[in-house]
């Protein structure tokens, strides 16, 4: 990475903001949060003013577009998956402002104010239909009672109300202590749910007392409608509620037509406009003096003199391009990884822990082929490696429309292979299925092979120990890299007294140490000189590790001892996963027994669902794990994190596209 420094005339400034924006050679920073001293014999860029002027029509072109985007059909579930809509790319020239200006009024002036009509029609349309919803749910409550709507209220002589109640007994017993008063009923619902619908009333000199019943014991009813019967009221709204429905499909139908001749125009048009708001925005990061912008940013180091050559060319040689090599601290360069395509996928397991701070190890491929390793033997059946491989498989080569899960799919691929193996190597194919079900019995290995006077397959269920050392040797395995990636990470900072004491006194440690207790405890007899030798590698590796961190240092080993144990969690996944598969191939073969005829039925269907459920909560658990064991036991042996992406200032097109150019 290289830090850039430029100084360009104001009359040359548009177009090498432009030519950084199509090359996308540069990430630019804001000088005054970066370097603020600059401010003391130059002052703050401010934005574009024409800026101001794309925003506004970014907004307006974004309404329309919501509205038309919110009316179309819309495909859901795996219709969507398998066969999503593609934005469709537009080829477009490239114009001045003053001609996007104008093609975007000419656009607007056709649609804007049909369109926001129609959403307006279509906001009262909703209204007005919630408001006969609401009337037609209080209505047939009371659709039995023959009475007028405009009997409701207050008259000269009457008061008369009408509503809904679950206390019906205490209501109608307050209601018949009033004088000259009257109640009609009609019971909804059972259970906990009965509701009454009652019309009470009485003589206006009870108008008081028939309020205060009513708002302690009743749900007043409120109608938008004030007269004629109950059924007739029913019948005109229902009446008018299919003629607003018809209106309402009407204004859809005709926005939808509208969409489909204009929605990816309106697309493209607003991106042309973002795009170029983008641009004119950046200069509120720059500098400037009387006659110059003060640009600062980041470029990769290989890209050094075709920035300084293209920009030159550009500006007519009236710029100034200056590049330093950048220090970790203060500078803190953003981070440029580069992975291989295939391993993309990777780079997401990383950013959700951190990314590499600059001049820092990349361990994104390590970190991901151990991941995938490790999900493999926790998972560590064949029949669901096969799926994971089947479906992954599946959606690298026909979901293509997206490149997130074509990388995704890669990565499952190989996750699904290393499952496949292990649960070959260790007897598992969804459990114990082959053997309990075409076999006959459940105990019978899937194949038998001698290799090397190694017997396959690994029992895992009847072996565990076997496993075990297995996941400990990996354990082993993958925290030595770690060490090994820390004591090279020291070296190239140049950080020697952390390189030959924190970082390396693991080697020595490992080395006396599992001699030692070798020795001790796994009864291996060794010869007076090698027991002395393994007794310095301790006292030595002890010794690094407490001239740098002091006797806390004792808790580092008893850290380490525990970031290596936490390897068996290959152990228990595999044997939880291997568990489950064979506990519900015996609950599946026992209901399938127990009920007659339809048994063989009911027995796939509890297989099917029983094994995608542990396949689905198993490879869940695997995947967590996995990274765990990457995130803190690998990590904690080298990794800091902390970095930013390198973002440069480059022109992003999706529903757009030009003919393209090369870099003069």
């Amino acid at each position: 990475m290289k830090k850039v420094s430029l100084i360009v005339h104001q009359s040359y400034a548009e177009d090498v903001i432009k030519k950084l924006y199509e090359t996308g050679l540069m990430e630019i920073r804001n000088v005054s949060k970066d370097e603020p001293e600059i401010l003391e014999y130059s002052e703050e860029a401010t934005t574009h003013l024409e800026a101001a002027i794309c925003a506004n029509y970014e907004i307006r072109l974004s309404r329309i577009i919501d509205i038309l985007k919110k009316i179309q059909p819309k495909k859901g579930g795996i219709k969507a998956l398998l066969n999503p809509e593609l934005p469709t790319v537009k080829t477009v020239d490239d114009r001045s402002l003053e001609e996007i200006y104008s093609h975007t009024e000419g656009i607007l002036s056709d649609i804007e104010k049909h369109v926001l009509e129609s959403e307006k029609k279509l906001e009262d349309i909703k209204e007005k239909k919630e408001r006969i919803d609401t009337d037609l749910n209080q209505l047939n409550y009371i659709k039995d009672f023959d009475f007028d709507l405009s009997d409701l209220g207050v008259s000269d002589y009457l008061i008369i109300k009408a509503g809904k109640t679950t206390e019906f007994d205490d209501l109608k017993s307050q209601i018949e202590k009033v004088d000259k008063s009257f109640i009609i009923s009609k019971q909804f619902g059972s259970g906990k749910k009965i509701e009454w619908a009652v019309v009470i009333g009485a003589y206006i000199s009870e108008k008081e007392t028939i309020e205060k019943i009513s708002r302690e014991k009743l749900t007043e009813f409120n109608f938008e409608i004030d007269s004629g019967s109950v059924k007739e009221v029913i019948k005109n709204l229902q009446n008018e509620k299919k003629s607003i429905e018809r209106e309402k499909k009407q204004i859809i139908a005709d926005l939808r037509d509208y969409a489909k001749k204009q929605l990816n125009d309106l697309l493209a048009l607003r991106e042309e406009i973002q795009l170029e708001r983008i641009r004119m925005e950046v200069s509120k990061n720059f500098a400037k003096t009387n006659s110059t912008f003060i640009i600062k940013g980041w470029a990769l180091e290989k890209n050094e003199e075709l920035l300084k050559t293209t920009l030159t060319k550009v500006a007519e040689e009236h710029i100034i391009c200056d590049f330093e090599t950048p220090s970790i601290n203060p500078d803190n360069p953003p981070v440029y990884l580069k992975t291989p395509r295939w391993a993309e996928g990777f780079k997401d397991l990383l950013g959700m822990f951190a990314l590499p701070k600059y001049n820092e190890i990349n361990p994104t491929i390590i970190m991901g082929i151990f991941f995938m390793v490790f999900f493999g033997v926790m998972l560590g059946d064949a029949g669901y490696g096969s799926v994971i491989l089947i479906l992954s498989l599946f959606g690298y080569f026909k979901l293509k429309h997206s490149d997130m899960i074509r990388s995704w799919s890669f990565m499952g691929i190989w996750m699904g292979i290393v499952t496949t193996v292990f649960g070959f190597l260790t007897n598992s194919f969804f459990g114990d299925f082959i053997p309990r079900f075409f076999y006959g019995d459940p105990n019978k290995l899937l194949y038998e092979l001698n290799i090397g006077g190694i017997h396959l397959p690994l029992d895992s269920i009847k072996d565990p120990l076997t496993m075990l050392a297995i996941a400990l040797i990996f354990g082993l395995i993958h925290l030595n890299i770690g060490v090994i990636l820390g004591v090279y990470q020291a070296y190239k900072r140049k950080n020697y007294k952390e390189m030959l004491t924190t970082k390396f006194c693991w080697i020595p440690l490992q080395i006396g140490g599992g001699l030692l207790i070798s020795n001790f405890i796994l009864n291996v007899e060794l010869s007076t000189p090698l027991f002395y030798l393994a007794a310095s590698f301790v006292l030595i590796g002890i010794i690094q590790l407490f001239v740098s961190e002091g006797p806390i240092g004792f808790f580092d080993i008893t850290g380490y001892v525990g970031d290596w144990l936490s390897y068996a969690r290959l152990l228990a996944l595999g044997l939880a996963t291997v568990g489950m598969a064979l506990a519900f191939n015996v609950i599946s073969q026992l209901m399938g027994n127990m009920i007659p005829f339809i048994g063989i039925v009911i027995m796939i269907i509890l297989l099917l669902v029983l094994h995608t459920v542990n396949l689905g909560l198993q490879a869940l658990g695997a995947a967590i794990h996995s990274l765990r064991l990457q995130y803190v036991e690998f990590f904690n042996r080298f990794y800091e994190g902390g970095g930013q992406e390198f973002t440069p200032f480059k022109i992003k097109r999706t529903y757009t596209k030009t003919i393209e150019k090369e870099i003069d």
